[in-house]
């Protein structure tokens, strides 16, 4: 049955709403595929604010030169001309389309030809690389992974030292250093005994004070500075 000019206009106005919403495009040649499997890949892409469509090629062509000013050539494409249209994240959609190449590689029921994201139109070979990349909550949640590792570990380490203090019955962290071994013993300093010089059997004992004989202190030696290790 003939779709009326009336029907095509209605779907045109439609096609052009989505294309002005979407964050990224992809386009899908499809053969053989059943109403079942596409309803499979509409059902994943709506869980992520996205949705799968398929129009005449003629429409889509210029429903893409209205929403963005960039012609689309699909008359070579085989088969039927499929519409991946994320409103959310660009890649996550095109991780999910991919699911379904993948899966049904085997028969070539569907395949990515096209397609576009920050004002770019990408051909198949980009479309299908980035399509393997993660979405970007995937990716957020390795960062955040990579970024609490190590609070990871000093939480570990503070869970385990306080195993240890409840075991040793100690109170401290600080006290857990050295509690197994004998503490050392510090080295009494005993002062050097002070030797009177002997006094000259020639100077009289009346002797004036000014011409007793003193002794006097040893130089003082002084301390040896250690140079500060260079920084390496």
């Amino acid at each position: 049955m003939a779709v009326t000019k009336a029907k095509k206009s209605e779907q045109l106005a439609i096609l052009e709403a989505h294309l002005k919403a979407a964050t990224s495009v992809a386009f899908t040649s499809n053969t053989r595929v059943t109403v079942l499997e596409i309803s499979a890949l509409k059902r994943d892409l709506r869980a992520q604010n996205a949705i799968y469509l398929t129009a005449k090629k003629t429409l889509i062509r210029i429903a893409f030169k209205s929403a963005y000013g960039i012609d689309v050539d699909l008359a070579t494409l085989p088969g039927q001309v499929g519409l991946v249209i994320s409103k959310g994240d660009a890649l996550s959609t095109f991780s999910i389309a991919n699911k379904y190449v993948n899966e049904w590689k085997k028969e070539e029921k569907m395949q990515f030809v096209a397609g576009y994201m920050e004002w770019r139109l990408m051909d198949a070979t980009e479309t299908a690389k980035l399509a393997t990349l993660p979405s970007r909550e995937v990716l957020l949640a390795k960062l955040l992974g990579s970024m609490m590792s190590p609070l990871s570990g000093l939480a570990r380490f503070f869970d385990a030292a306080g195993k240890d203090l409840t075991a040793k019955s100690l109170t401290k962290v600080g006290d857990l250093v050295g509690s197994g071994a004998a503490p050392t013993p510090v080295a009494e300093v005993v002062p050097a005994p002070v030797v009177e010089a002997p006094v000259s059997a020639e100077v009289a004992v009346d002797a004036p004070l000014a011409e007793a004989i003193t002794i006097e202190d040893a130089p003082v030696a002084h301390d040896t500075k250690v140079e500060d290790t260079p920084a390496v």
